[in-house]
This record gives structure tokens, C-alpha cells and sequence, in this order.
């Protein structure tokens, strides 16, 4: 008599989705080599979708940019990012090391990195007030960045709704949070047995070789 085939459950998936800025290589590589049937599909958005991908299902996951409206999600603030001023090589400022507050006092200044605000940057029309990270990664030969003075940090967090109870999310906040492999934590929730010594007899550690009592020799000639 032959058992029925059990039928194959498709391999568990993750959906992420990144403001600008914010680099995955590193936790993309970590996740493929501790789950690699696991499916992390990654996508873009903007910020002002940031919280909309999360409400509406759309992605599991957010690496968003702080404040956000925190009703019904979890977010774990996760890393500071520096203020820079982008602007058009050919701009007054550019000249500069750094640039203050009374620097862009007549300067007009958006606080956006949409194509159409970074299009009035290359034509000095205006300067954009961004994180590093959105600058670093948006390099251009025709633009470039310098120190914002007297400016706030922004904040990375990794949002998520309080009600998604995919099972991959805390392995996920494992890998970024730099978890081992090996944690406890991690072997609970994949229901992996943490290994202990048999039981019933155990070994017992071995004795020192005792050394023999030498014997008085008794000579044959003595009475």
C-alpha cells in the first residue's frame, strides 16, 4: 500500500520595502545565506508612501524615515542620519566647506529629493536640505553635497503593522539587529531543539594510572 504524497507547502516570503537612502546589501546577504528557500522580495517607495505600503499590505516591512504616525505599527529606530545641503556644482554655496543657516537666509530650499525638486538644484534654481545617504546614493557628476550646520539628524527605523503575524519578521529584525545564527532565540521560533546530554548513564572521567608498590625484595640468601 503506497501513502499519498504530502503536498509541498511553497517557501515562506518576506516583502521589503526602503525609503532612499537606506542600503540593504549587507542584510540582503546575511538573509539569503541563513534562509535561502525563503523568498525577501525588496521594493522602493517613496516617504510619503512609507506608511501606505505597510497599512495596505503591500510590503511586510519599512525601512522608514521618522516622525511617522505609529497608530497599529511597531518601529525599532535603528541608526541617525547626517544633514547635508545638495546643490548644482556651479551654485554660490558650492564654494564653501559647510554651509549655516545664514547661508540659504535668500537661498530657496527643499527638503525633497523628487526628481523635479533635484531638477531645479541642477539649475541653481534651488538647494535641497536631504540625509547624507539620500545624496550619497543619488551621486551626480553635476551636484554635490556639503555639511548642513545647526540642522537636525533624521531617523532609519524598520516599521511593521502589529497585526502581521508572518513568522519571518522577527528573523528578519534578528538580521538586522546583528542576532547570531546561533541564538537561542532564533532555534525557539524555528522549533529547533536546543541540544543537551543524553541522559541516564553518564561518563564517568577517567581515573589516574596508580603507581605500584614496589615489593621488598627478599634475597635468597637470607634466612
Amino acid at each position: 500500500m503506497t501513502t499519498p504524497e504530502q503536498p509541498h507547502e511553497p517557501p515562506a516570503s518576506l516583502r521589503i520595502a526602503y525609503v532612499p537612502g537606506v542600503t540593504l546589501t549587507k542584510w540582503r546577504r546575511i538573509w539569503a545565506e541563513r534562509f535561502p528557500e525563503d523568498e525577501l522580495t525588496i521594493r522602493e517607495v517613496t516617504e510619503k508612501d512609507q506608511r501606505a505600503v505597510l497599512i495596505e499590505d503591500v510590503a511586510d516591512m519599512c525601512f522608514i524615515r521618522l516622525p511617522i504616525d505609529r497608530e497599529d505599527l511597531h518601529a525599532i529606530p535603528l541608526y541617525e542620519e547626517q544633514p547635508v545641503v545638495w546643490m548644482s556644482k556651479d551654485h554660490l554655496l558650492a564654494a564653501l566647506d559647510e554651509v549655516s543657516p545664514a547661508d540659504l537666509e535668500d537661498v530657496t530650499v527643499l527638503h525633497d529629493a523628487e526628481p523635479g525638486s533635484i531638477e531645479l538644484a541642477t539649475y541653481c534654481a534651488a538647494v535641497l536640505r536631504v540625509p547624507m545617504s539620500i545624496a550619497r546614493s543619488g551621486s551626480r557628476r553635476d551636484l554635490i553635497y556639503l555639511p548642513a550646520l545647526e540642522e537636525p539628524t533624521t531617523t532609519v527605523a524598520l516599521a511593521w503593522r502589529t497585526d502581521n503575524a508572518n513568522p519571518l519578521i522577527d528573523e528578519f529584525i534578528g538580521v538586522v539587529r546583528g542576532r547570531s545564527v546561533n541564538s537561542s532565540r532564533s532555534q525557539r521560533e524555528r522549533g529547533e531543539a536546543v541540544p543537551r546530554k543524553a541522559a541516564g548513564r553518564q561518563e564517568r572521567p577517567a581515573r589516574a594510572p596508580q603507581r605500584r608498590r614496589a615489593r621488598n625484595p627478599r634475597g635468597r640468601g637470607h634466612r
